[in-house]
């Protein structure tokens, strides 16, 4: 596995690979790996020649600067698994690598960046799209993949791919889940022994809630999965939202949409985590 620091030289080792007719993946992560990455990596192994991973921690998508001072960083231990699953070409550069100077673009997400994660917290999205453009431009892969985990965030690049008009297919794959059924993140390694016991209940909640939701309106599916949740010593929900999938707009009954999704993030004493189950 190859080791780009510097964005001129992935730029031009990208564009050798190109020019020999191999098709690219990227798979961009802020590092802390787990199985939820390799996974991703595994799919973009299967569908490209060549396979790229980014590892960074983007300061511009954290609006609380505890979070970021926080977020794991564990360098040594994800290069040796990127080199066991098999990537080609690991991208880990510096903050001032990436930004030379401030990036003040302001993209016009619409409503699918308005709701839940970005109405808690402002500017994230706009963060996000930020770095994933700049990667994009970077390495102009053929297809990027992302975890549904962050189900939202897909819907934000979906736009801002459309918005900067970049010919690339974006590829979302399914939540990688602990044998417990905690969907993996980087941030389960914040939890004490008994959160970690706890969080659990989560997607335990969730998955209860789709039987619920065979004889319960939408609202009450939805205060069935906070009230739960809440009963939970150490757990406190930040929102639950049911949504259509596609616009990530709330629901207010079944029939509003194709496929409704419940979007839900818990506070597991300091930690926050994400996660969401299908309905439809």
């Amino acid at each position: 596995m190859e080791i780009i620091r510097k964005v001129e030289l992935l730029r031009r080792r990208v564009e050798e690979e190109k020019q020999c007719g191999r098709s690219v993946g990227l798979v961009p992560t802020m590092g802390a790996l787990h199985a939820g990455h390799v996974s991703l990596i595994d799919r973009a192994r299967k569908e490209n020649d060549i396979v790229v991973v980014s590892v960074f921690v983007n300061p511009t998508q954290f609006n609380n600067p505890e979070d970021l001072r926080t977020y794991p960083r564990t360098e040594e231990a994800d290069c040796e698994k990127l080199t066991n699953a098999g990537v080609d070409i690991a991208f880990i550069p510096s903050v001032d690598e990436v930004y030379p100077e401030p990036d003040t673009r302001v993209f016009d997400l619409g409503p699918v960046a308005k709701v839940m994660e970005g109405a808690m917290r402002p500017g994230h999205f706009n963060g996000v799209a930020q770095i994933v453009s700049k990667l994009f431009d970077m390495v102009r892969p053929h297809r990027a993949y992302f975890g549904e985990k962050d189900f939202q965030q897909i819907a934000v690049i979906r736009r801002m791919t459309e918005l900067e008009g970049f010919n690339i297919e974006i590829i979302d794959c399914p939540i990688k889940r602990e044998a417990d059924g905690l969907a993996m993140s980087s941030r389960n390694v914040r939890l004490t022994a008994y959160q970690r016991a706890i969080a659990p209940n989560i997607y335990r909640t969730l998955q209860e809630s789709l039987e619920i939701a065979k004889f319960k309106t939408v609202e009450q599916t939805r205060q069935y999965v906070i009230n739960t949740i809440d009963d939970i010593d150490e757990l406190e929900v930040e929102y639950y939202e049911i949504v259509d999938a596609k616009t990530m707009q709330p629901i207010k009954n079944w029939t509003d949409c194709e496929t409704a999704v419940g979007c839900v993030t818990v506070y597991c004493g300091d930690v926050r985590l994400i996660d969401n189950i299908k309905y439809q």
